[in-house]
């Protein structure tokens, strides 16, 4: 259920009580997240549950949209490891935004993939955990973003392992769901991913918290 101005342009706003954040020292720049997506499982086993984006209004945080259904893992969430479909669990930065259609208005760093767009997902290769744009990859283990299909007609990189640390997985996004479980990613409705891609904005530093029973954002 959307319940704000990020999917219809006008609604009501919810505060989420007692959600208060510290504030920033005088006259140092504030870099709290003033986005940010919430996504929580039922039970940690389990592939599905939902999205909550929130956004912060002065020390309180406002709902914009959700909660809405969303896919995990096959396994659930919990610890990342390559080859292994599952979703990790923490709080995590959002990147780098993409897909085979055209921008559909976001803020966030944007490109249109074709067929040479690649993720290298190859423990052993040294461009690990990053984009590749090339006609042909010298990887063993690389996800072509074009032609994986319509799941990936927006996504928006979870940074879940900036350090391109081998073996905590590789390739984490949210991005549109198909309605099966995911190889680690989170997917949510085609309408729902295109509503966060124009709401979502560099200077408010969006980030994503994925656990299990969770409610609100983290304080």
């Amino acid at each position: 259920m959307v319940l704000s101005k990020l999917a219809r342009g006008v609604g009501p706003v919810l505060l989420i009580a007692g959600t208060a954040l510290a504030s920033p020292a005088v006259g140092q720049p504030d870099s709290r997240p003033g986005q940010m997506i919430v996504v929580s499982a039922p039970v940690a086993e389990s592939p599905t549950g939902s999205l909550t984006a929130y956004e912060r209004s002065g020390s309180q945080w406002r709902v914009v949209l959700g909660p809405t259904p969303a896919d995990f893992g096959e396994l659930g969430l919990g610890a990342p490891a390559d080859d292994v479909f599952r979703t990790p669990v923490g709080t995590f930065p959002l990147g780098q935004a993409f897909g085979r259609e055209p921008n559909p208005g976001t803020r966030m760093p944007y490109f249109q993939t074709t067929d040479a767009d690649w993720w290298d997902e190859d423990v052993d290769s040294p461009t690990y955990n990053t984009h590749v744009r090339a006609a042909e990859i010298d990887s063993r283990d690389a996800e072509n973003l074009f032609d994986s299909g319509p799941i990936y007609d927006y996504a928006v990189l979870i940074e879940h392992n900036p350090q391109r640390i081998p073996g905590r997985s590789a390739g984490i996004f949210l991005h549109v769901s198909d309605g099966e479980p995911t190889w680690g990613c989170v997917a949510v409705g085609r309408d729902q991913m295109r509503s966060i891609l124009r709401w979502l904005d560099p200077t408010a530093h969006p980030h994503i918290t994925i656990g299990v029973g969770i409610e609100g954002p983290p304080v």
